[in-house]
């Protein structure tokens, strides 16, 4: 048995997600740690899947050589819907109460009447997508800059950005240096997130790793202290670390196996869905 990275969208560019499956006779380079295997209420659409540990292709998507017959599903979740999925197979029912966010960073009013959890991963381009948008292959409108400008700052929403680092191990650099960031610069800290999402390039492409984090706050955030950020990270290395484990953990458990993925309220929103799919939410909470 192997774990194998995927990227899922449908032909319009939406519902998309970066997963790990597990598949049979399948050999790939690294050792990512495991996930439990998780289901979610899917919404049915043809989807393609590349398989990234065997071929990495650059810029995330080749759709017409990996077209699958079958079709997999993601979607949104309905709120207080039956224990079984199409197919028979169970559903997760998820509470955004249960979801640990002490500590973890967040933008919006700190007692915002609604809670949106969000676990993400500073190398997938679907988190791109959804944040910032910039990917010619994945033509969807990022939902991220409507929901800060209807909810955030209205002062309806509170986003809790939660870490599924598991894309490789740049993406736990980048996981690490945004939890340095958050103890050190709270007040950057979003601003730098939308700033690594901006700087990424294709996937294992090489930006997110020390060097290429570290350059990127000397250009764009002279104010923080690269020096004292590293040490920050060597200093609470473990701390943090656990920290991911535990991050990836809890969204497992909720029915979330991929990125970008989000629980508002009672609704589990899986893939880079469109700005109507999070209005529903949220409005069904206010």
């Amino acid at each position: 048995m192997g774990n194998v990275f995927e990227c899922l969208y449908t032909s319009a560019g939406e519902n998309c997600s970066c997963t790990m499956s597990v598949m049979k006779d399948v050999k790939h380079e690294g050792t990512p740690m495991q996930l439990p295997k998780t289901t979610s209420t899917q919404s049915a659409a043809t989807q393609a899947k590349r398989d990234f540990t065997a071929f990495y292709v650059p810029g995330a998507i080749i759709v017409a050589a990996l077209i699958i017959g079958a079709g997999l599903y993601f979607g949104l979740a309905s709120k207080g819907s039956s224990s079984t999925a199409p197919g028979g197979q169970p559903v997760v029912e998820v509470d955004v109460k249960d979801v640990k966010i002490k500590g973890e960073p967040f933008i919006g009013k700190a007692n915002a009447p609604v809670v949106m959890a969000f676990w993400s991963d500073f190398q997938c381009p679907f988190c791109k997508a959804f944040e910032t948008g910039g990917i010619p292959q994945i033509p969807i409108e990022p939902a991220f800059p409507q929901l800060i400008t209807e909810y955030v700052n209205t002062g309806k929403l509170k986003i809790v950005f939660k870490d599924f680092a598991f894309l490789g191990e740049d993406s736990i650099t980048a996981a690490l240096y945004g939890r340095a960031i958050w103890d050190l610069y709270q007040s950057q800290y979003f601003a730098w997130r939308t700033e690594m999402y901006e700087a990424q390039d294709e996937e294992h492409g090489g930006f997110g790793n020390a060097a290429t984090i570290d350059a990127l706050i000397k250009k764009s955030f002279p104010q923080m202290d690269v020096a004292k950020i590293k040490a920050q990270i060597e200093s609470k290395k473990d701390a943090y670390t656990a920290i991911l484990a535990a991050n990836r953990e809890e969204a497992s458990s909720m029915g979330i196996n991929g990125t970008p993925g989000s629980i508002v309220g009672k609704t589990l929103i899986s893939g880079a869905e469109q700005f109507p799919a999070f209005k529903a939410a949220i409005d069904a909470e206010l």
